[in-house]
């Protein structure tokens, strides 16, 4: 059995959760990318290129995204890291905490200061959730209704 299968892929470590899996010696993926639904991808990939100073790109083909629908928008950080939004006809926001629309994710940044952050957000389009568990963050809806929290550093 050995560590390795078809086409050399292997634990890295030799055993199962080990490590990544590599394939010849090389992880199998690289560069992940979140990609939200949203009603209006340009809105908010510009949303969240305000927030985190990224420069925002229309989609190519090449990232998932046909650049002439306007369909896929796409942000990128100076050091590679990047967000790209997908248009989804029919897009119902979740609703959090509630589960009737599940969240199934949420963005978390880190912020010096919340109160400076959190009149940064609500000017950039944000919402304030009503829903606040804690002291050491913030919970806001981003234009297309999805949670995101700033975080104290």
């Amino acid at each position: 059995m050995g560590g390795s299968g078809a086409g050399g892929a292997r634990r890295a470590g030799g055993r199962l959760g080990g490590g990544p899996l590599v394939v010849s010696g090389m992880a199998i993926a690289r560069f992940p990318v979140v990609v939200l639904d949203c009603p209006d991808p340009k809105a908010l990939a510009e949303f969240y290129g305000a927030l985190l100073g990224w420069e925002v790109q229309r989609g190519d083909g090449d990232s998932g995204g046909d650049s002439d629908d306007g369909t896929w928008w796409q942000i990128r950080a100076d050091y590679g890291d990047s967000m790209a939004f997908q248009a989804v006809e029919g897009y119902r926001a979740p609703q959090w905490p509630g589960q009737e629309h599940p969240q199934q994710m949420h963005i978390d940044v880190v912020v010096d200061d919340l109160d400076v952050a959190e009149a940064a957000v609500l000017e950039l389009g944000a919402t304030k959730h009503a829903h606040q568990p804690g002291t050491t963050f913030r919970v806001f809806l981003d234009p297309a209704g999805h949670p995101f929290c700033l975080c104290s550093s």
